[in-house]
């Protein structure tokens, strides 16, 4: 039998997941890693966390799965976007800890950047919808205005997935669908855009070449198999962006096909031939993992980990249960809809280039004396919920979407929570077995591809089995109705307030 691996390096940890090449998922391991805020907006990981997590993930899932590392004939990576990982000419670490895709240091940089460039020219050409200073151009700017020593000696900068092919393989690449979040790729030509080196005065040279997302771009070393486990001359496949993965494991590269990731952030996205781009409200592009195809997306910075903000620290007793959500989810269940009054903002991170403002502040409205704790946890599902109906509804201004809404990562397991989105978007909500593993599949497709187990990637719509389709109940669609409009009100105060406090 043949096996993949696919590592889905993410936000909150890595998840290693053994794959068939059926396309099966025969087991997986999860190991979270620290982010760091060392300051205002700024918000780093340590890449040799996500480097030794590989390693231990891998001869933890090989050992749990009983499988030997001869069986693997290929691994891939999907990795978290808009990474800036310094590297000297020697291949070693500049910096212990980088920035990550919600590091927002580089605001007077993008004052610079845009001088003597059109914004609207450089989003309509890149499909960088999210805050300018989120992308890698921006943060290199940031480097070389503050730390012009460590810049001076930057020879290649990669994102988060290439760094852990660089020290699986010893050789430095990129895919297009990373490369299109480094803020300098052009999505018409499918490649980087000198002008916007030129507009950073940064050289494109420390940029790494771009590799098709299913080539081989390189094996497994002799020290690489020594730490992880992995067997020397394993190939290595370019992998993509988490995105991409996401998208290309949810849906494949079907025309149309639309999802919405449930997960630390959130976003909703859509397949097509045809990026969507619009200058007022900006939704983020990324190529897809075949020349011609892309997915669009309207994002929440903070949707998970704004619910696990809200167990960590309102729902204290219950953290260390290992049925902690099981037991919030029981507590919405019975609260009705509203939550008695309450009203929750989940931009505990900031602001996407969907919602009013970066400086939007996250919280509750609403609360009285006769308010619950069960109150305040359904209140956070309905608002995060809410604030994706929002970011949909951009979308539906685009394009037309009929049939089912599929809804994959973390928060998919919960009934309570897909009924409250059917009702909240008025589609149907779809779950398949794949839920939290759509990223691993699109990232173990790209390693069948890669090896030339598979040819293509039809496969993925025979993989998912639907498992829960909930219909929106018309009466409760009409209720929400009427709180989105009072919920449009209240994140316009939040917003305005943010941007008070951060004058």
């Amino acid at each position: 039998m043949r096996n993949f691996i696919a590592y889905d390096l993410g936000t909150g940890g890595i998840k290693a997941s053994l794959f068939n090449e059926s396309g099966d998922a025969l087991s997986d391991i999860f190991i979270q890693y620290e982010t760091f805020f060392p300051a205002d907006k700024f918000c780093e990981q340590r890449p040799m966390d996500w480097w030794d997590t590989v390693c231990k993930s891998t001869k933890l899932l090989l050992n749990k799965a009983k499988v030997s590392a001869e069986t693997i004939s290929c691994v891939s990576l999907s990795g978290h976007s808009l990474v800036a990982v310094p590297l000297d000419g020697k291949g070693n670490l500049l910096s212990n800890q980088v920035p990550i895709w919600c590091d927002m240091r580089a605001v007077d940089q993008v004052a610079h950047f845009f001088k003597d460039l059109s914004y609207e020219d450089w989003y309509k050409t890149t499909g960088n919808g999210d805050p300018a200073e989120c992308y890698t151009i921006l943060k290199l700017m940031w480097y070389k205005e503050h730390q012009p020593e460590l810049f001076s000696k930057i020879s290649t900068i990669l994102g988060s997935k290439d760094f852990i092919n660089y020290k699986l393989t010893g050789n430095m690449y990129t895919d297009p669908s990373y490369a299109s979040g480094f803020g300098v790729f052009n999505l018409e030509k499918w490649a980087y855009e000198e002008r916007f080196f030129q507009a950073a005065q940064i050289s494109s040279s420390i940029f790494p070449e771009i590799m098709p997302s299913d080539t081989i771009i390189g094996y497994v070393s002799k020290e690489a198999s020594i730490e992880s486990g992995l067997l020397e001359g394993t190939p290595v496949a370019c992998g993509a962006v988490d995105n991409t993965c996401m998208a290309l494991g949810a849906t494949g590269l079907s025309e149309g096909s639309i999802y919405t990731s449930l997960g630390s952030s959130s976003w909703i996205a859509i397949t097509s031939q045809k990026p969507i781009i619009d200058v007022k409200t900006r939704p983020f592009v990324f190529a897809h993992v075949k020349k011609g195809y892309y997915t669009s997306a309207v994002s929440i910075f903070s949707a998970g980990n704004s619910f696990r903000w809200v167990r960590d620290n309102l729902c204290r007793d219950l953290v260390n249960d290992t049925d902690s959500y099981d037991l919030m989810n029981k507590m919405a269940e019975s609260v009705p809809i509203g939550s008695n009054g309450i009203l929750f903002n989940p931009s505990l991170a900031g602001g996407s280039s969907q919602e009013p403002s970066p400086n939007i502040c996250g919280g509750f409205s609403g609360l009285t004396l006769r308010n619950t704790r069960e109150d305040m946890v359904r209140a956070s599902m309905e608002g995060i919920a809410m604030a994706l109906r929002k970011a949909l509804d951009i979308l539906l201004s685009q394009v037309d979407v009929h049939g089912n809404m599929l809804i994959c990562g973390g928060g998919s397991k919960s009934p309570i929570w897909r009924r409250i989105f059917a009702d909240i978007y008025n589609l149907p909500i779809l779950k398949t077995n794949i839920d939290q593993n759509a990223a691993s599949l699109g990232a173990a497709a790209l390693a069948a591809n890669a090896c030339g187990i598979w040819k293509g990637y039809d496969m993925i719509e025979k993989i998912h089995k639907m498992e829960s389709l909930i219909y929106p109940d018309t009466e409760s669609n009409l209720k929400y109705e009427k709180l989105l409009n009072i919920y449009s009100h209240m994140t316009e105060c939040f917003a305005k307030l943010g941007d008070l406090m951060n004058k």
